[in-house]
């Protein structure tokens, strides 16, 4: 049986190899990626079983661009058949498609100096995320439903408990000489308690922990009893009466802010005049304590690699300062429309051209504590959870479902559902006026507590 060594050996080759037949097929340029890896998955629901699952894949893409007299033409494939004449059968029918498309004067690859990727280990791949035989998977799953319902008698169902764990590599080549390769592994486990008050009425809520190395994983009951804390605060919500208060945007939340303003300046929302950050680098945005960062280099980050999808090294930006916008997100095409140079900020599956990724994109911390925040505010909302999509990157208008803790004279004093909270995106960026200490990265996107004022919460 190969070894893992071998195997990342053979998994080069056969990039390279790929690269080597769509040229003598009649590609100008070419480029390769093949992933594999596996995955487990299990669910359960008061105690039982209800999903299992154990999988493998591996697959290959192959993109090729035809060089014409103002671009290139582009098009690109995928399979998962490994054998020559799967390989042939990839190759030739992504150069026969590559005939078809009109010419893209933007398209082609990087330039031969912007390659690259970063040495040394980034701490993305841990053996331990397997470390656990399935039966104790499927009990550590079981151990964080049973932690939640055993905080109260009114916890009296469960949307369920999960255990997942998976493995990856990623192998990039292309015919400027781009050769690299990473592997990466992550584990989670969550509970999703249900509680019920004395009326009849029902609420969820959940919890989670996200790790790179089962050993970082929190234990089965503390994420099983936070699950309950957040499940049982919010029995007996009401609404409250249409009105302008400041809001209070939970750290599990407040990176749905962060989120938009990666939208908004990434490039191809910028070329297309789609965005409210259109035309505005350099100039002011948001509140001089906002600096939001997109950064693909933190060791052991869930958005951390390498390279990006275009073998350029992942790297760190500084979208905004203090308030100013310095910059957009970038791939090599997003720059080519925009006269400028690629951020490193490439994504890609199989197939497909490239499309604009986030590494580990967050809000800087501020000093404040998450309760000093809250002490702050005599009247206003605590957003714990949030609905539907709701912001408009071209007007910036925003509005979303809400639901959350009400907060009088600087404490909780009872929970809020069936709202809607809205405002503009401009505006709200502008208006924050306080932000945490607590950030936190349980994903690749990130914030701390946020408080926003001047807000619409649309009730009774």
């Amino acid at each position: 049986m190969a070894t893992a060594a071998e195997t990342r050996i053979d998994l080069q080759n056969i990039a390279s190899s790929i690269v080597d037949r769509a040229l003598r097929a009649g590609a100008s340029d070419a480029e390769v990626t093949i992933r594999e890896g596996d995955e487990f998955s299990t669910s359960v629901r008061l105690g039982e079983v209800e999903t299992l699952k154990e999988s493998g894949s591996r697959g290959v893409g192959l993109r090729v661009l035809l060089q014409a007299d103002n671009g290139y033409r582009v098009a690109s494939t995928s399979s998962s058949d490994f054998t020559p004449d799967g390989i042939e059968h990839l190759v030739r029918g992504a150069v026969a498609l590559a005939r078809l498309p009109s010419v893209d004067p933007f398209a082609g690859l990087a330039e031969l100096g912007e390659f690259g990727q970063l040495s040394g280990d980034l701490c993305l791949y841990h053996d331990d995320v397997y470390s656990l035989p399935t039966e104790q998977r499927i009990a550590w799953a079981r151990r964080a439903e049973a932690a939640a319902m055993a905080v109260d008698a009114r916890l009296v169902n469960s949307d369920g408990a999960g255990f997942d764990a998976a493995t990856g590599r990623r192998v990039f080549a292309n015919s400027r000489g781009f050769l690299g390769e990473y592997r990466s592994s992550y584990c989670s486990i969550a509970a999703s308690p249900i509680a019920q008050d004395a009326s009849g009425e029902m609420q969820r809520d959940s919890w989670w922990s996200q790790a790179r190395a089962f050993r970082d994983l929190e234990s089965p009951e503390s994420v099983g009893q936070e699950a309950a804390r957040r499940t049982l605060r919010l029995l007996g919500a009401r609404r409250v009466p249409t009105q302008q208060a400041p809001i209070v945007f939970a750290p599990e939340v407040a990176r749905g802010i962060v989120g938009a303003i990666f939208d908004a300046a990434a490039g191809d929302a910028i070329y297309r005049g789609a965005s409210i950050f259109a035309g505005k680098l350099g100039e002011t945005v948001a509140a001089p304590s906002v600096t939001v960062i997109d950064d693909g280099t933190i060791p052991g980050g869930f958005g951390t690699s390498p390279f990006d999808a275009e073998g350029l090294p992942s790297r760190r930006t500084v979208i905004v300062e203090q308030g100013v916008l310095r910059s957009y997100i970038l791939n090599t095409y997003a720059a080519r429309k925009l006269g400028m140079k690629s951020t490193g900020n490439a994504g890609r599956g199989l197939a497909g051209n490239p499309f604009l990724d986030s590494g580990n994109l967050f809000l800087e911390p501020g000093k404040a504590s998450a309760d000093d925040i809250i002490r702050s505010v005599d009247r206003g909302l605590y957003v714990t959870r949030l609905m539907g999509q709701g912001v408009n990157l071209v007007t910036g208008d925003y509005s979303r479902g809400a639901t959350g803790l009400w907060i009088e004279n600087g404490e909780f004093t009872f929970p809020v559902q069936e709202i809607t909270i809205a405002g503009n995106l401009k505006d709200m960026l502008r208006s924050i006026t306080a932000i945490g200490s607590d950030l936190e990265f349980r994903s690749a996107t990130a914030a701390p507590t946020l408080r926003i004022d001047g807000m619409t919460i649309a009730g009774e």
